[in-house]
């Protein structure tokens, strides 16, 4: 089939290169929605399909692990191409949330229904990040890598602006479903049409600047690249990449904590509605796409990663610790001013220290074997899922007030209504108030428990930035630059 038909023989011109780095990132952005759609109109399925908290994060975690899983198999894509990949997964993926989970009968469905979303999308999301490497040059790597980490907020963006926008005007959550559903079906038949990948031979070449791209053809064409692809797990489960990828998942604790549950921490701890929930968290999403963005640009016009790696890390560290796991600002009820300025400030840290750590990452494995980028990225793909597994197979041990609070409303009202009516409140709405109550006081402790676990993963993290690749010094990173390129001009002329 034509369509099928996607490799590159020749490295794009740079306008060719930009269109298929966009499209990359639009894809990415419809995949994260539909991964997060559900995340900001949860309290609404909870109560709709009468699911406990503990079961929906036992689900999640099931979800998460075998997602994990499948992002090893993505990396086969080192052999076996990309782009297709994404294609159909995406259509996969648009299919079973615009038209599917929706109509799930129950919670068991519904469950189940996710399990395989988590599975498939497990795949795919290690494909993506490998297309930006591969249409992206060293030079330029972090500013791509800043648009491709748009994806996820952007995601998460579009679920907290749609929400926000039409919860009060569609009938219930499942609106908000199909309308993720259509969107990614508009970015699939783009994506069907267009989305090209370099051929196995190109996709072995390490692409510093494009200036280097007649000399990696010319590379391409000589070196066998199945001699390179052998044993890839070996060649790539070291401990740098190994150590690496535990630190950033550990430092985005926080960032699935809230794609996951912040509209349920905000309803909950707060009293905030699902939609007033979502208008906060389009403050914290917003502010990280910018930093992404700036950050990315800022790190390849200096050529260094770590600095802005340590300065992200370091900062959403404290920032964490003091606001969150600290005591504040969960007892005191502050203004929504104040809750957003603290949300867009560790946004902006950690947008700053994951763009370079993308950038960094693909380099290092680069380094290792240009041929295997996909298969290190599974790695990463991998561990991030295991760890997100891990958290939420422990949230529930540390907060456990959800449930009560997330199905408080129904109870208050009714309770309200036979108080207005001087009628006998009958003993088992009373046990709910209780249940309420008590839930209501204990549930701002136990969440900053969980936060200051949040706080200790970004630490790790900048403990673990000085394992990886990369200068400190602009001026040095300009001089390997320099060399490099009087290398490739020498090259040219001979």
């Amino acid at each position: 089939m034509r369509l099928q038909k996607r490799e590159l023989a020749h490295y794009p011109e740079p306008a060719a290169r930009r269109f298929q780095l966009g499209l990359v990132v639009l894809i990415t952005v419809a995949l994260y929605y539909a991964l997060y759609v559900q995340g900001g109109v949860l309290p609404l399925i909870m109560r709709d399909l009468h699911m406990p908290f503990t079961y929906l994060v036992g689900w999640l975690a099931i979800a998460n692990a075998l997602g994990a899983f499948a992002s090893l198999l993505a990396g086969l894509s080192d052999r076996f191409g990309r782009a297709n990949l994404v294609v159909w997964g995406l259509l996969l993926v648009c299919v079973l949330v615009g038209f599917v989970l929706p109509n799930a009968p129950d919670r068991l469905s519904y469950a189940v229904l996710q399990i395989i979303l988590g599975f498939i999308e497990g795949i795919i999301l290690v494909a993506t990040p490998a297309l930006i490497r591969d249409f992206s040059p060293q030079v330029g790597r972090a500013t791509a890598m800043g648009f491709w980490t748009i994806g996820p907020v952007l995601g998460s963006l579009l679920v907290s602006g749609v929400d926000s926008a039409t919860l009060g005007l569609l009938p219930d959550w499942r609106g908000q479903f199909l309308i993720c559903g259509v969107f990614g079906l508009a970015v699939w038949a783009l994506a069907t049409l267009a989305l090209r990948e370099l051929s196995p031979a190109l996709r072995g070449q390490v692409m510093v600047s494009e200036q280097d791209r007649l000399i990696n053809e010319r590379r391409a064409a000589l070196v066998p690249v199945a001699g390179l692809q052998r044993n890839p797990w070996l060649q790539m489960l070291r401990p740098d990449v190994i150590g690496s990828a535990l630190g950033v998942s550990l430092l985005l604790l926080v960032y699935y904590t809230t794609v996951a549950f912040g509209v349920i921490y905000l309803v909950t701890v707060y009293g905030f509605t699902p939609a007033r929930a979502n208008s906060l968290l389009n403050w914290s999403w917003s502010a990280n796409a910018v930093a992404l963005i700036i950050a990315g640009l800022w790190s390849d016009a200096l050529g260094v990663r770590k600095p802005f790696m340590l300065v992200g890390g370091v900062g959403s560290a404290i920032l964490i610790w003091l606001f969150m796991a600290g005591g504040w600002p969960a007892p005191s009820h502050p203004a929504f001013g104040v809750m957003a300025l603290v949300a867009v400030s560790i946004s902006t840290l950690m947008g700053a220290a994951y763009a370079t750590w993308m950038a960094s990452f693909t380099e290092m494995v680069e380094k290792l074997n240009p041929a295997l980028t996909a298969t290190g990225l599974a790695i990463w793909g991998w561990l991030l899922r295991l760890v997100v597994t891990a958290s939420f197979l422990a949230l529930p041990h540390v907060v456990d007030t959800v449930t009560p609070l997330v199905e408080a409303p129904p109870s208050i009202a009714a309770f309200k209504r036979l108080q207005d009516a001087h009628a006998t409140v009958p003993p088992e709405l009373v046990a709910k108030m209780q249940a309420i109550a008590q839930a209501a006081v204990a549930a701002p402790g136990q969440w900053q428990h969980w936060y200051l676990l949040s706080a200790a993963g970004a630490a790790v993290f900048v403990l673990l930035i000085f394992g990886m690749l990369g200068r400190w010094s602009p001026a040095r990173a300009r001089a390997d630059q320099a060399a490099h390129a009087a290398l490739v001009a020498r090259e040219l002329r001979t």
